[in-house]
């Protein structure tokens, strides 16, 4: 009976003395320094030694250990997801590489114009058709400088027709006028040839 009363107070002291610890750390500072701090200064000195509380030195070891278990069981879910972190930076980067090369195919399809079932770029395209439309441009002056030049020379001659043709005229009326006027002197001696035949018989 004695020795189960006593067991009984200890644990009533060990129980009692870890809520009195718990009550000390939380008072204090949480931290493993600051339960470290109050460990000692909850400390006696014998001798210069220090004397210390096993339940003290229990509780606090106790909590080097959650704190270390906690640090490290944190320390592996940085480290898978660092690692997943990692994978994900490679799948995008490999999504951000096939962006950039559909971007640029994209781009090139974009800068390129079929004509005529030739490929261009925009560039050389309107390179292209401004120096077409340059030469067509050049071509149709020629043209019109020559028309032009054909049309003067086409009124020029046709001026001169109408000149020797209004000549023509004046001189068939000319010809016309002078032939009735050889003719009335033909027939004005063939009259007197007549009467001189008469008179000659």
């Amino acid at each position: 009976m004695k020795k189960t009363l006593f067991i009984f107070i200890a644990a009533f002291i060990s129980i009692t003395s870890t809520a009195q610890l718990r009550k000390d750390s939380i008072k204090i500072d949480p931290t493993l320094n600051g339960q470290y701090q109050l460990l000692l200064s909850k400390s006696r000195t014998l001798d210069g030694y220090k004397l210390i509380n096993p339940n003290r030195l229990s509780l606090f070891w106790k909590n080097v250990r959650d704190t270390l278990n906690t640090t490290r069981r944190q320390l592996m879910n940085t480290k898978k997801e660092a690692v997943n972190y990692q994978n994900k930076i490679a799948g995008l980067n490999k999504q951000v590489a096939g962006a950039e090369t559909s971007l640029a195919s994209s781009n090139a399809r974009l800068n390129e114009i079929s004509f005529l079932g030739i490929s261009f770029t925009k560039s050389g395209y309107n390179i292209f058709v401004w120096g077409l439309i340059a030469s067509l441009t050049v071509a149709l002056t020629v043209i019109i400088l020559r028309s032009a030049r054909n049309v003067h020379e086409a009124k020029y001659r046709s001026s001169l027709y109408e000149e020797i043709n209004q000549e023509y005229q004046n001189y068939k009326v000319k010809a016309n006028e002078k032939e009735k006027k050889l003719a009335r002197e033909l027939q004005d001696e063939r009259n007197k040839l007549e009467e001189i035949r008469s008179n000659g018989r």
